[in-house]
């Protein structure tokens, strides 16, 4: 963050304000970590602020210190569109457009509000007076931690919101195996361990509360995965069907994506998955090395992210959504078996 920036947002917050900070639509840890670890900090520093999530999550996150107190603005429509009307400042946390959002969209551009964005990935919007952008840095959690620190507030960190940092950099690190993992990175969760995170505790709670019916979905998600070894290429097809079949839940294909990419010699992994209620296909792009799957998302498939992690979506069926990403391989066979 500038100087100048991180002197406009001490400004902004030097005194009481009503502050709601958004997560993007289906969050992740790391969206929930950074919303309820920001939200926190900023009551202890005696604001009015309140976390407004466009939708719900999934289960393994409804143990988050403060989970609780998030208003969610499909099941709460009228509370979160009334929060975000009356706030002074809102801030966007882990995501840098505000198509993120979904059906929140319009309130958030008719918010009379100042903006603060806090992110990590590639491409911000220009809508924030504060924008920390920073697309080297692993997590927004981290970024909170920063802002944080450059606020002059680590003395503010207690254990739960250590709790909530230390989950979304966990997730979105893939526990600390990314390459984004930096040394900074174990500094910072070094020092979230000393404010009281439970390392152990939280591994569990996110990777080791799964249900029957979500394992069983994953074997029928391991059944579908197809090498395609003239591209060093993977994918993972879903149907809604196959989903029904194993009473899906929000959140039950979290990390379904990387077993592809764990195969020997898989440069791109892909998982496809039909949401017939949108009527999408919802994507999950994964690679290795320099090759950028946020340059295929957005050029193909309607989303964006990271080098080595994006998103995306189709408006196809699930059978002619595999096809089209089949006929595109050829342009980037070179980069796949740099």
């Amino acid at each position: 963050m500038k100087n100048s920036e991180i002197l406009l947002l001490k400004d902004l917050l030097a005194t009481p304000k009503k502050i709601v900070i958004i997560p993007h639509k289906n969050p992740d840890g790391d969206a929930m970590g950074s919303t309820l670890g920001l939200y926190q900090f900023l009551i202890k520093k005696g604001h009015n602020a309140t976390v407004v999530s466009p939708n719900d999550y999934p289960k393994f996150l409804k143990w988050l210190p403060f989970e609780s107190t998030v208003v969610k603005f499909d099941l709460q429509n009228q509370q979160a569109t009334r929060l975000i009307a009356e706030a002074d400042l809102i801030f966007t946390l882990d995501f840098n457009s505000l198509s993120r959002v979904g059906d929140m969209e319009n309130s958030l551009r008719n918010a009379s509000a100042q903006f603060v964005m806090i992110d990590h990935h590639q491409q911000p919007d220009d809508y924030a007076v504060v924008t920390y952008s920073d697309v080297t840095v692993c997590a927004t959690c981290q970024m909170v931690y920063h802002t944080i620190e450059m606020l002059d507030g680590l003395d503010l960190i207690d254990a739960d919101i250590a709790t909530c940092l230390y989950t979304g950099i966990m997730t979105d690190t893939g526990s600390f195996r990314f390459r984004s993992t930096s040394a900074l990175t174990h500094k910072v969760i070094a020092g979230l361990i000393e404010k009281g995170a439970d390392n152990a505790f939280i591994h569990e709670q996110i990777y080791d509360a799964n249900s029957y019916s979500r394992m069983q979905l994953l074997g029928t998600a391991l059944t579908n995965l197809r090498v395609l070894p003239e591209y060093n290429a993977a994918y993972i097809t879903l149907s809604q069907e196959e989903l029904d079949e194993h009473n899906y839940q929000k959140g039950d294909t979290e990390g379904f994506v990387n077993y592809g990419l764990s195969l020997d010699s898989i440069k791109i992994a892909l998982i496809f998955i039909e949401n017939k209620q949108e009527g999408i296909i919802k994507i999950s792009l994964r690679s290795k090395g320099n090759f950028s799957v946020n340059v295929m998302s957005r050029s193909h498939f309607q989303g964006g992210g990271h080098t080595n992690a994006a998103g995306g979506k189709s408006d196809l069926s699930l059978a002619d959504t595999v096809a089209y990403f089949i006929s595109i391989l050829p342009q980037y066979k070179e980069a796949l078996h740099e």
